[in-house]
């Protein structure tokens, strides 16, 4: 966590102090445990099998849905405004490996 918070702004640090407890709450805990209950009992595994079987039908319309959230829409212009961040293009599709600076 503390390297995390050095990487984000003080503004973002601060949230994550004042709000993350109020984000990660017992409800949140008790997902995520029944989360990792499926990755170690081989559920959440099998679905990926499946789904990469299936041509991933469902994780291609969720990369989608991810790709036109506002959040990236707003990203992508606060990105765009600095310049010394030298923001990375991704291509759908595309290995992580491979993606490179706009520049």
């Amino acid at each position: 966590m503390n390297f995390m918070r050095f990487s984000v702004s003080d503004t973002a640090e601060y949230g994550d102090y004042v709000s993350g407890p109020r984000i990660v709450d017992a409800r949140t805990r008790a997902e995520m445990k029944k989360v990792l209950g499926e990755i170690q009992d081989g559920t959440f595994a099998a679905a990926w099998i499946a789904e990469n079987e299936a041509g991933q039908p469902n994780f291609k319309k969720m990369r989608e849905a991810g790709r036109d959230h506002q959040v990236e829409q707003v990203g992508a212009r606060l990105r765009a405004a600095m310049p010394f961040l030298n923001p990375v293009e991704v291509v759908d599709g595309q290995p992580q490996a491979s993606a490179r600076s706009k520049d």
